[in-house]
């Protein structure tokens, strides 16, 4: 399938294609195309930002096209900032010392605050007969220094307790496989194994209750998901 990564962020775009390449996707980027203006990403939810730059894009381009919002959620600040996690400051260094700040006067103001937070990743496929939808979280902490030198955003200060190591300490076969990015991505590909299965309907295999199939374990090994 041949595939437009709708994303100028060259982070998120090397994790896609490090997960989705192997699975024999054909991937694009908004570099392969003539240059188009950014859609306003105005809604208030992961979900409704992701679909709305999928639709823009496969309308504008004519392609099949996949598209994100993700953000930092923060238990601290009451889920900021959420989707705005992208638009607190122009580099990552900036938005670190923003958050941190947001927290450190919180904490003057109301004391001692749990420092609980997700990241969040909502991914829209936008295919001819219609959208794909899926979100993916993964739980951690905030620490108040950043440690890492890998990942980009926020992950130099995102503790990840069972790997007792920042998402920026994580080697990126690690991140691959624990992010949230990742866990969208699992349940998107499930999601289009189930479409394709039920386009191309065969006798259903064999298995044991609440286990994957060898063949679903394969694929996701085979996508570095596993």
């Amino acid at each position: 399938m041949r595939l437009l990564i709708a994303t100028s962020n060259p982070g998120k775009a090397s994790e896609y294609r490090a997960a989705l390449e192997p699975c024999g996707f054909e991937l694009s980027s908004l570099a392969d195309f003539p240059p188009l203006a950014e859609p306003q990403e105005t809604e208030s939810t992961f979900r409704g930002n992701a679909r709305l730059k999928a639709d823009y894009y496969f309308e504008q381009l004519a392609v099949p096209c996949l598209a994100d919002d993700s953000g930092l959620e923060v238990d601290a600040l009451g889920g900021r900032p959420g989707v705005r996690s992208a638009r607190v400051a122009d580099s990552d260094r900036q938005r670190i010392a923003v958050l941190l700040s947001w927290i450190h006067e919180a904490e003057a103001q109301r004391g001692t605050l749990p420092r609980t937070a997700r990241f969040v990743c909502a991914i829209c496929l936008r295919l001819p007969e219609g959208r794909i939808e899926v979100e993916g979280t993964v739980q951690g902490q905030i620490i108040d220094t950043p440690r890492g030198s890998r990942g980009f955003g926020y992950d130099p200060i995102f503790y990840y307790p069972p790997r007792r190591k920042t998402f920026a300490e994580l080697s990126p076969s690690e991140k691959n496989r624990l992010s949230h990015r990742a866990q969208a991505l699992r349940r998107l590909l499930a999601k289009i194994q189930t479409s394709r299965q039920a386009a191309n309907p065969r006798r259903p295999e064999k298995k044991r209750k609440g286990s994957q199939s060898e063949a679903s374990r394969s694929s996701l090994r085979l996508c570095n998901l596993a």
